[in-house]
């Protein structure tokens, strides 16, 4: 589901699309089909013994070198631009490979358990360890996307987010959702851990998928206790919008609660989520319990606790919604060079318009000059950017309307880059996805280039995060006192 919405993302962006998989069931192939997406499924080996010594390799059903055999057939028939690789049982041989079938690799992992040959590895968890979890795992090319901040969360996320306010107030409806596959029914034992708690006009709704082995039985017991059973919605945002707490599984689901400001009571049901919900829990993302004794019992004990305990389920709802904003795909597509943003260089008829953006109030407050410039000077200095081999000036557009300003400084192998956007500019999110988008036009038109530094004044906070959220590390931090 995460690479169905980046893939979307893409799509809209005018990229061709086309999944490979083995052993994909039919309702999902019908999803890639309704939303347009090329499919290619793999061929299931005869003889599959010798999977590999990679602790999920049961997973992929052949070895590596089978799998990347087929694969690569099943790309065979066009040049692509990216491999986006999202499995627990493939490595960097596999990923070595592949090489020849695309020009550059995104890897999307979480558990950090083995090596990668890729260009940008893309892990969308919050761990303690987050900074050195990949060490000596990528080559030191690699471009490392890692946090909540990145986390693949389709576009309703976003907009409904604009439209709420963290959590306060009793709780009068609960979102009950382990996934969409739940094997080992922990649905099933939190319904009727809610059965047991009463509480009169408090509305219960369950999400299951569709592949649920245990749904007829789920859904009965829905209709005997009142509750609202929903089998592979669609409308899983809305849904945590109304809720007012959620009981559930870690995953991707984490962060679309923490998203929309819906405080959860996570349960871990797979190893690999064990390290991602305790740490999300020591960040007052979540509430994690240490569930022991009977299941049912304690879910019913810690709920009830839950619903009391309103100043916690504020403090959970405010930093969820500060951790993760619903732009994680944005920002990830900036740098697979697919922005919605286009670069172009600037031209002779944008001197007018420059100069009526840098001499707005909000833009000399962030300039290292902050002086009114006159329109002889501007014109002197805009003529001599434009003839110079050593500065671009580059103008961001959406649809045709002018997003920001991006400008590079050249010298030997290195460049500063300075950034603003558009004075009427409000929506959240624009400067990053600009500067993302002028960094990608950069290195495949100045491809000499080695490093890019960039001058923030000490009080300019928004730019500050700006550029530390885009992968850029202090290196120096400057000192000034006034005696007069």
């Amino acid at each position: 589901m995460r690479c169905l919405t980046l893939a979307d993302a893409l799509k809209q962006r005018g990229a061709q699309i086309r999944f490979a998989s083995r052993h994909l069931p039919q309702h999902m192939r019908g999803m890639l089909a309704a939303k347009g997406h090329e499919f290619a499924p793999l061929e299931s080996a005869k003889n599959n013994a010798a999977l590999g010594e990679l602790a999920h390799a049961p997973w992929l059903g052949v070895s590596q070198a089978q799998d990347a055999a087929g694969s690569m057939q099943a790309l065979s028939d066009r040049n692509w631009d990216w491999l986006i690789v999202d499995h627990y049982a493939l490595d960097f041989r596999w990923e070595s490979m592949l090489r020849q079938t695309a020009r550059k690799i995104l890897v999307i992992d979480d558990i950090a358990d083995r090596q990668h040959d890729c260009d940008i590895l893309l892990d969308q968890n919050l761990y303690a360890d987050m900074n050195s979890r990949y060490g000596g795992k990528v080559p030191a090319h690699c471009q490392l996307l890692l946090g909540p901040s990145y986390a693949l969360l389709r576009d309703e996320f976003r907009q409904l987010r604009e439209q709420i306010k963290p959590r306060n107030g009793p709780v009068k409806r609960v979102l009950v959702f382990f996934g969409g596959v739940d094997a080992d029914n922990y649905t099933g034992r939190a319904v009727e851990a809610l059965s047991e708690i009463d509480i009169s006009g408090l509305h219960i709704d369950v999400v299951i998928g569709a592949q649920h082995p245990c749904g007829e039985q789920i859904k009965a017991v829905c209709v005997q206790h009142g509750f609202i059973c929903h089998v592979q919605t669609d409308k899983m945002a809305k849904l945590m919008v109304s809720a007012d707490l959620a009981i559930g599984a870690g995953g991707v689901a984490t962060w679309e609660r923490c998203c929309l400001g819906l405080p959860a009571m996570a349960i871990c049901v797979a190893d690999n989520q064990r390290h991602q919900i305790a740490d999300a829990a020591s960040e007052g993302l979540l509430y994690a319990p240490e569930l022991e004794g009977e299941l049912i019992p304690a879910i019913r004990r810690h709920v009830s606790v839950l619903m009391e305990n309103s100043y916690l389920r504020q403090a959970i709802s405010r930093n969820g919604m500060r951790a993760v904003d619903g732009r994680g795909v944005l920002r990830v597509i900036g740098n697979l060079g697919c922005s919605g943003i286009e670069i172009r260089v600037a031209r002779q008829d944008d001197s007018e318009k420059l100069f009526e953006w840098r001499n707005h109030p909000i833009i000399r407050a962030a300039s290292r000059n902050s002086d009114i410039i006159n329109w002889e000077d501007h014109q002197k200095w805009f003529a001599s950017v434009l003839a110079s081999t050593d500065k671009l000036l580059l103008i961001g557009q959406r649809e045709g309307l002018p997003v920001g300003v991006v400008r590079f400084d050249i010298q030997g192998d290195e460049a500063n880059v300075s950034i603003y956007l558009v004075p009427d500019i409000t929506q959240s999110g624009q400067g990053r996805e600009l500067l993302q988008s002028a960094e990608y036009w950069f290195a495949a038109n100045r491809p000499k280039i080695k490093k890019i530094s960039a001058y923030v004044l000490g009080g300019n906070e928004r730019s500050q995060r700006l550029f530390l959220g885009a992968g850029y590390q202090v290196e120096s931090i400057s000192y000034s006192k006034r005696l007069h």
